[in-house]
């Protein structure tokens, strides 16, 4: 029975907010109002511009980059307690990703254009939402960084390493993600086809690197040999 519903979990997504910052900002919902979404509907669509920004309750939102060859390069996957948009309702220039609900969603909406006095009188609210851009600025250079390599197996393994900072949990065999993608998703998220994430997994299989339990990825503690 265990094992069974361990199955059917949903994916928690591929991006957490330190619980401190997310109780700090869904502190605030009173300052925005509730939003549910659709599955397949569009949150927010890439070129358009808005002051709205949304903190995820429950569901699922995918965050992409639709490049001009029309090939899309998905970011991340904000599961609950996570936040999206909120660069581009600031800058309020034309947004650069897109957001899609992978499921029915609810969030808060918070409004931009309407913050300076909530953050006059709650200015920890302010901090957090400035902690959490400053972190997506972060991982978001990391990840330019590793998309560079040439090898499917680096990029792969490089989404995993930081997958396990957020989603993993000790495993006698290494550190077991508790967060479940498909070999589309992990595809999508390092510019490579379906087909040749599912060879990068096997040749990672091989050499003992990764393993797949149960549809979750275990990342094996090396051995000294």
């Amino acid at each position: 029975m265990t094992r069974k519903t361990d199955k059917t979990k949903k994916t928690p997504g591929t991006w957490r907010i330190n619980p401190e910052l997310a109780r700090q900002i869904k502190g605030q919902a009173s300052s925005g109002q509730p939003r549910r979404f659709r599955k397949n509907e569009v949150i927010y669509d890439q070129g358009t511009i808005s002051t709205k920004f949304y903190f995820v309750v429950s569901g699922l939102v995918q965050v992409s980059i639709v490049r001009e060859d029309g090939v899309e390069v998905v970011l991340e996957f904000m599961g609950p307690e996570t936040i999206c948009g909120e660069g581009d309702a600031f800058d309020r220039l034309p947004r650069f990703s897109r957001a899609v609900a992978l499921e029915e969603t609810d969030t808060i909406e918070f409004d931009a254009a309407r913050m300076e006095k909530v953050f006059s009188q709650h200015p920890e609210f302010a901090s957090a939402l400035l902690r959490v851009i400053s972190l997506k600025q972060r991982v978001l250079a990391v990840r330019l960084e590793h998309l560079a390599s040439r090898e499917p197996e680096e990029r792969i393994m490089d989404l995993f390493h930081r997958l396990q900072e957020m989603f993993a949990i000790d495993h006698p065999g290494g550190k077991l993600l508790v967060t479940r993608l498909t070999h589309e998703q992990i595809g999508a998220m390092t510019s490579t086809s379906r087909v040749t994430v599912t060879r990068a997994l096997r040749a990672l299989r091989e050499a003992n690197k990764i393993d797949i339990l149960g549809g979750y990825i275990l990342l094996r503690t090396p051995r000294n040999e």
